[in-house]
């Protein structure tokens, strides 16, 4: 249980943000104390949901005053606990929630810039951008529930990092409730701004340990004006980055999207989500999803043109190009839907790493074998965004296997596939962030000069550790 907040603070609060913005029933509290793979639990005292930045300061001020610390919440969809309350006997703790922060503020076509407050979902600002005539790419399978707060505080990935970066590439602006209530006024939609230390950097990424994000400046892309998409058979994971490499010279920028797919993946949808079905007569072992954006009609012939090279060559065993909206969008159903079936199946074990693209292979094959030696009858899964080396490296329960034995074994067989990952010169964690789940490998893997440098920061802007305590960075021993 956690500790009830200090007399009279509950009351404070409440008139500050009203009814709404107020919510300490415990039933209305409950699907916010757990993470969407049931995980991570916690407890909280309330959870508050400022509705302008000026509400969000105060009620941080009157918080920080007390000594209770907060839990910045966007959308709650992350998969690494990070914005889930842990249980701290004898501290009082509140969820900071983003939800009433939901306003596009501006959009500027001319400068190509979307304002937008840090509870607006992913998929409304991709909406927003798209009446303008213009694309806000980032873009992942949780972009119908995600907030666009908790996309800057992990810096998320998705699909569409190989031509146009991740979150931190998107951001120009952010204004910031620091943990003593000051705000950072940093909402700048300047490309060139070279006064002094880039200081929305330090938030971007730091998954609400250093301040809760209340709005930012985003860029903007000019649309495509044509987009194809198609769905190509290889052999291997070798033949894939093979593949991948052809097609960055052939298409070059106009490739904006290169995810890997294994079949045991593809199976997974095929069998737990409901209309979903193989585009190919015969399996295969592995696919490559490609997609094209042109800005002029030409995507189609391009992709079409390719793949038919390919096939010639004997890079691609099959293709499948999509003729219509609908095909494109099954197509992109059975990529998203991977993580879904994943959690029908049974309890997984999952690693977001990222190497070189050139290890990609080496990855995949020692990382099975090391897997296989450990848990045998374990199904590996393997999926992710080629273009950029980040594979998503799951594996889910045996048949008839004792789901929490199974699970037991998450910090042994994280261990060994972090260790190979480190060995091909890559990262523990590409885009899901640290969170709760991976303190121990920050400290492993990041620690020394870089380690003591992320503890200066954040001693400096949250001296008590007020902001989203114990995520991100490790116990100091």
């Amino acid at each position: 249980m956690v500790a009830d907040l200090p007399a009279g603070l509950g009351e404070q609060l409440a008139r500050r943000l009203g009814p709404r913005g107020y919510v300490s029933d415990a039933a209305a509290l409950a699907p916010h104390l757990t993470e969407w793979r049931g995980l991570y639990r916690g407890a909280a005292a309330a959870l508050l949901a400022p509705a302008s930045t000026a509400e969000a300061a105060a009620v941080v001020r009157l918080c920080a005053e007390a000594g209770v610390a907060m839990v910045p919440q966007g959308g709650n969809t992350g998969l690494v606990g990070g914005a889930v309350p842990h249980s701290r006997p004898g501290r009082p703790q509140v969820i900071l929630s983003a939800a009433r922060l939901n306003r596009i503020r501006e959009l500027d076509v001319a400068n190509d810039t979307i304002t937008v407050e840090a509870g607006c979902l992913l998929a409304q600002v991709q909406a927003a951008a798209a009446e303008a005539g213009r694309l806000f790419p980032l873009s992942l399978a949780a972009e119908g529930s995600c907030q666009i707060g908790g996309n800057i505080a992990t810096n998320a990935g998705g699909i569409n990092v190989l031509r146009y970066g991740s979150m931190r590439a998107q951001v120009l602006g952010l204004e910031v409730v620091l943990p003593d209530g000051q705000v950072f006024e940093g909402l700048r939609a300047l490309r060139k701004d070279n006064s002094g230390y880039d200081l929305k950097q330090l938030f971007i990424g730091s998954e609400g340990t250093l301040g809760f994000i209340t709005a930012a400046t985003c860029r903007l892309y000019p649309q495509a004006v044509s987009t194809a998409t198609a769905l190509a058979a290889v052999t291997d994971p070798a033949a894939a980055v093979a593949l991948y490499g052809r097609a960055r010279e052939r298409l070059g920028e106009q490739l904006q999207a290169c995810e890997l797919i294994g079949r045991a993946a593809l199976e997974l949808v095929l069998a737990q989500i409901a209309g979903s079905r193989d585009p190919f007569d015969e399996p295969h072992a592995w696919y490559l999803l490609l997609e094209v954006g042109a800005f002029d009609q030409g995507a189609g012939a391009r992709l079409e043109s390719f793949l038919a090279d390919s096939l010639e060559r004997g890079g691609v065993r099959d293709a499948v190009l999509a003729q219509s909206e609908a095909q494109r969008a099954a197509l992109w159903r059975l990529r998203h839907s991977i993580s879904e079936a994943q959690k029908r199946a049974g309890a997984g074990i999952k690693h977001d790493v990222s190497v070189p693209v050139s290890r990609v292979p080496a990855l995949i094959e020692r990382g099975s074998a090391l897997v296989r030696r450990r848990i045998p009858g374990a199904l590996l899964v393997a999926f992710g965004h080629l273009g950029d080396g980040n594979i998503h490296f799951n594996l889910n329960q045996p048949p008839g296997s004792d789901r929490e034995a199974f699970l037991a074994r998450w910090p042994e067989i994280a261990g060994a596939v972090h260790e190979l990952v480190a060995e091909l010169g890559g990262s523990f964690s590409a885009e899901h962030g640290i969170g709760a789940l991976k303190t121990a490998e920050l400290a492993r893997y990041r620690g020394g000069v870089e380690l003591a440098l992320m503890r200066r920061i954040k001693a400096c802007l949250d001296p008590r550790d007020l902001m989203n305590p114990g995520k991100l960075l490790p116990p100091e021993r």
